[in-house]
């Protein structure tokens, strides 16, 4: 059993999520009697689906349907694990994983809500595209549904555990619930994305040489990790720094590195596109190519160790595995970072008497 987990990530990483299932289950059970104390009102919980932790480990595909955002397919790839086949089949983050699979297992009734369809939009649990619910369902690498749920506004319940209530169907099912709920539903594909591509910290970061779409290429430099600001190199004769720390912005790009979206970098032209090489104390060097497509910035990354730095080369290895052969779309606050110009960074030059 044990090799057969080790020879199997899907097998492996859903063994993991049938025990903390249990666990979410026998939570709630505790949290819906707490709260049963409190308000002094008899509440017979019932686990919305009971066989789920059961049949965790056979769950091949995740669907999910919103008005919002469409269609969302989440599904194992024996090659490539766990991906987003409309986004190219990038892979899909385990903890957005583990909370919806663990947060449907572990949901049970507080009571019933409503059997009438014409008041099911005021508690959004019609059914989409059409209606504002967010259908979710689980299931098997046959097409064979182990669950299947709309799940509509979420209200206070006064948990003291922080688990929310939400409103619930099942398809077909003409009685809505209220059910307690430990995850929040997430229809849209930026939630489902691998984010754990780079992990930079601002203290590590020693330097940055900028080549920006316009105007001179240059340095942002400090010599030791306990320098709070990054000095300008070169700074043009009679010029000076908008403000103090004004280099830092560029420098710590690469800090906090998130995204909205994810395509192939080859759907994109980054031959000449400006970019932003950051180098670390510990020898981890950073290329980040940026290019714009209408409003929004794309960049890929590439890693590599400084010669003589093992340590930094590994960890060149693991960021180049993740951001190999994609492109990411930035917040517009850090493409706008990265883009960054030496004019930018200085005062006018009429400013200076």
């Amino acid at each position: 059993m044990m090799n057969a987990l080790k020879a199997d990530p899907r097998r492996r990483n859903l063994a993991i999520l049938t025990a903390i299932a249990i666990v979410s289950i026998i939570l709630a059970a505790l949290g819906i009697w707490h709260q049963t104390v409190l308000t002094g009102t008899k509440t017979e919980a019932e686990t919305v689906f009971p066989q789920l932790p059961g049949a965790v480990r056979k769950i091949a595909r995740i669907h999910i349907v919103s008005k919002a955002h469409g269609v969302l397919d989440i599904k194992f790839n024996p090659q490539k694990g766990w991906v987003l086949p409309q986004h190219s089949n990038y892979p899909a983050g385990f903890e957005q994983l583990r909370s919806t699979v663990v947060g449907l297992a572990a949901l049970q009734t507080i009571q019933p809500a409503t059997s009438r369809p014409g008041w099911y939009g005021k508690i959004a649990v019609d059914a989409p595209p059409k209606g504002a619910g967010t259908l979710i369902e689980l299931s098997d690498d046959k097409g064979q549904l182990l669950a299947s749920l709309i799940m509509g506004k979420e209200i206070d319940i006064g948990d003291a555990s922080g688990a929310a209530g939400i409103f619930i169907r099942k398809p077909g099912d003409k009685q809505a619930w209220l059910a307690r709920s430990v995850f929040e539903p997430k229809s849209d594909a930026a939630s489902w994305l691998d984010k754990n591509v780079i992990g930079i910290d601002q203290a590590r970061i020693q330097e940055a040489d900028v080549t920006p779409i316009t105007g001179e290429s240059f340095t942002v430099r400090r010599e030791k990790p306990s320098d709070p600001d990054f000095n300008l190199a070169p700074i043009p004769a009679s010029r000076e720094l908008a403000y103090e720390g004004a280099a830092d912005g560029v420098a710590t790009a690469i800090t906090g590195f998130t995204f909205d979206d994810v395509r192939p970098a080859t759907d994109f032209d980054f031959s000449n596109a400006p970019r932003v090489v950051i180098r670390t104390f510990d020898g981890l060097v950073v290329t980040v190519k940026i290019v714009t497509q209408g409003p929004d910035f794309w960049a890929t990354v590439y890693a590599e160790g400084a010669p003589g730095k093992p340590d930094a080369a590994r960890e060149a290895r693991a960021i180049d595995a993740h951001a190999d052969g994609w492109a990411y779309k930035l917040p517009d606050y850090k493409g706008k970072l990265f883009m960054t110009t030496l004019d930018s960074l200085l005062k006018p030059a009429t400013a200076k008497k």
